[in-house]
């Protein structure tokens, strides 16, 4: 009775019918072994598989709804003992004995004596016959159940090298095919990076080491080299440099200090940080990540169920294609190398593994693809639109132009000037001044104390002058500078979309600063390669002034653009060209374009976008690279395209093997070894890089 649990807590955290997501929290003093458990779940009564998902804390399990229940099953998983932990379970047979055991039946039993051979060859089929039979019950006539077909048939012909073949040809096309349907959900979960189960927060001035699982908000967490920062926060004290390579595709380092925003899942490559925790569990990016990678390995695409059910249609023509040519030569040989021969494996398993490798080929990439879904739509989209700041844009402002209205001072000398008094105020504004003073001779004017006025801009002392910085209504109203001479230099820089920042020195209007929002350097290029892919129509959709969003839309080669949006108006503007029929890739980045990324055929969110945006979209960037918009889409349409060669051969080659073998012109050894070559190799298709040249996520 005093035996320590296994798993912490059980809890059930999404149920369908005959399946269970469950969350768990494992004891710290027991390994990270998902394997383990998974054996242990699949081992439960009426339960039918179950895969695990140690970096979420996720076990998702299949099971029969008549012999249990997902209560039951969180139940008896709460109940295990730690010692179960250490133990070997009896993991499910990955397939390697079987393929053992009928190449032993194969190669031995021309040795055997004549009366041995059947019972030899019979016991050997037997797992195949038994789940022929039970596939029959549940499923009627499947792929399963015509391969123990072609087997009886030469058992009952006496054909003892034909039945053991098939049965050898059988068990490792199988394995085969689980082990490469395996290794591309496991590209999948590679994407993730574990992180350690104990944690090292700071408790009453004193460094304590608890489980990850019981860091609660607002905790200070302390991170060293080398290890894997647990949450989501901002940095309180210390410096380090973070690789954060898991999360944005960028492998060079970034130096972290107070006040900088850290993301779990990333790497401390040296220097030390204490973090305010924000984030924490399955709250963290790197959480929602592993819930993302774990919806995308169950979820399947039209074109996936598509292939499902031509291959399950297809079963009744190929029994049919046997019994006829059985009838027409009066040799059940031929039967038995028809029945050899079907779609089913390949149309099954090529789609849903061309999927998951493109998606693991993104992640390296630098961009998150959220399930197949969302990887077909993307090749399906014929209409691009962009929302402007941050995304066409770099969200950046930058000094433009710098009008002096006093001869003493030179445009140089005002954004010194504005830098002075701006340089301790971290406003956008203020941090496009201060940039653009660095850029000059940086002539620094001592000024007395700073006086920040929120919303309005900053005033201080210079040679007993006093100087304000901000906006047209601060220096104005609340200052009182007549800026009437110089209003038509005010209503040119407005026209031309420009933000501006008014200085004022001794009572008067020294000058005006204009800032622009700067066009991204790989903007047009993105353009011209989505174009290229195939993209009919790319439009604008921004809530900036129209004269700018034309001056860029012209520049950047749009076909059209709307300007001074609500976000209602942009989700309004969506659902209008949907219902023209156009399949629309929405790219935004704020909180304002969640409506439009929800209602487009798929959307995508730039990295610094806001939460909300990053997981209404159905991509979501990893890194601030415009470029990796055109990159997901080559990738969708060269995954579309893999899939549909794949889908191509399949037909193609399986129908040339079925009317070869319904002609005797293959016997059933050769028949069982084209076939499941041929799947093998079409598998093998799928699972190969869909872009290995493509820009590094450095790019």
């Amino acid at each position: 009775m005093n035996a320590e649990p296994w798993l912490r807590s059980v809890e059930i955290a999404h149920r369908l019918p005959g399946r269970v997501r469950l969350r768990y929290r494992r004891h710290p003093a027991a390994a990270a072994d998902s394997a383990a458990l998974e054996a242990v779940a699949a081992g439960l009564d009426g339960v039918t598989s179950a895969r695990a998902n140690e970096r979420a804390g996720s076990l998702v399990v299949v099971f029969d709804p008549a012999a249990t229940d997902a209560e039951a099953i969180a139940r008896t998983l709460a109940g295990l003992e730690l010692a179960a932990a250490t133990a070997k379970p009896g993991k499910g047979d990955d397939g390697k004995a079987a393929v053992a055991a009928a190449l032993t039946v194969l190669l031995g039993t021309g040795l055997l004596p004549l009366p041995l051979r059947l019972p030899v060859s019979l016991n050997a089929a037997l797992p195949l016959l038994r789940h022929a039979a039970t596939d029959y019950a549940e499923n009627g006539i499947t792929s399963h159940v015509l391969e123990a077909m072609a087997v009886s048939i030469s058992l009952a012909r006496s054909d003892f090298t034909a039945a053991n073949t098939t049965t050898f040809m059988l068990a490792l096309g199988e394995y085969m095919e689980n082990s490469i349907a395996r290794r591309s959900d496991d590209l999948l979960k590679h994407l993730l990076r574990p992180t350690s189960d104990l944690v090292w927060v700071l408790k009453d001035g004193v460094e304590v080491q608890i489980p990850a699982a019981d860091v609660m908000v607002g905790d200070t967490v302390v991170v060293g080299a080398g290890t894997v920062i647990p949450v989501d926060g901002t940095v309180l004290a210390g410096e380090a440099t973070v690789n954060e390579a898991a999360m944005t595709g960028e492998s060079v380092g970034v130096v972290k200090g107070r006040g900088a925003s850290v993301l779990s899942g990333t790497l401390m490559e040296e220097g030390r940080l204490s973090v305010y925790a924000e984030q924490v569990g399955s709250r963290t990016a790197a959480a929602r990540i592993a819930d993302y990678v774990e919806q995308s390995l169950t979820a399947k695409s039209e074109a996936q169920i598509e292939a499902a059910k031509l291959a399950d249609q297809l079963v009744p023509s190929v029994l049919k294609l046997a019994g006829a040519s059985a009838l027409v030569t009066g040799n059940w040989r031929n039967a038995a190398s028809v029945l050899q021969a079907d779609y089913s494996c390949a149309l099954k398993l090529a789609t849903p593994v061309a999927f998951k490798s493109a998606m693991f080929d993104a992640g390296k990439a630098g961009i998150l693809v959220k399930g197949a879904t969302a990887l077909e739509r993307l090749a399906q989209a014929d209409t691009f639109i962009f929302d402007k700041t941050g995304t066409l844009t770099t969200g950046m402002l930058e000094v433009t132009d710098s009008i002096a209205f006093d001869a003493a001072y030179t445009a140089e000398d005002l954004i010194c000037l504005a830098a002075s008094v701006e340089e301790h105020y971290f406003h956008p504004l203020a941090l496009a001044v201060v940039n653009a003073a660095k850029a000059t001779h940086n002539h620094h004017f001592d000024h007395q104390e700073v006086q920040f006025i929120v919303a309005h801009g900053v005033a201080s002392v210079i040679d007993g002058q006093r100087v304000v910085v901000g906006s047209r209504h601060f220096v104005q109203e609340d200052e009182g500078i007549d800026i009437s001479p110089q209003q038509p230099v005010i209503d040119r820089l407005y026209h031309e979309g420009k933000t501006l920042l008014f200085i004022g020195y001794g009572g008067r209007l020294l000058g005006i600063l204009a800032l622009k929002d700067s066009i991204r350097a790989t903007s047009a290029r993105t353009i011209a390669r989505l174009r290229h892919a195939g993209v009919k129509r790319i439009l604008l959709l921004t809530g900036d002034h129209r004269d700018r969003a034309a001056d860029l839309a012209a520049e950047l080669g749009l076909d059209d653009f709307h300007a001074e949006l609500m976000p209602e108006d942009k989700a309004r503007i969506i659902a209008e060209l949907n219902q023209s029929g156009a399949r629309i890739a929405f790219v935004g980045d704020g909180i304002n374009d969640a409506p439009a990324l929800a209602g487009a055929h798929v959307g995508i969110a730039m990295q610094k976008g806001a939460d909300i945006a990053r997981l209404t979209a159905d991509i979501a960037l990893l890194e601030d690279s415009i470029e990796r918009v055109a990159d997901a889409k080559d990738l969708a349409n060269a995954a579309m395209a893999r899939i549909a060669s794949n889908y191509r051969l399949t037909v193609g080659l399986n129908t040339g093997i079925l009317g070869m073998a319904a002609l005797g012109l293959l016997s059933p050894i050769t028949t069982a070894v084209l076939h499941n070559g041929t799947t093998i190799g079409i598998l093998l298709n799928a699972l190969r890089r869909l872009m290995p040249n493509a820009p590094s996520p450095r790019g």
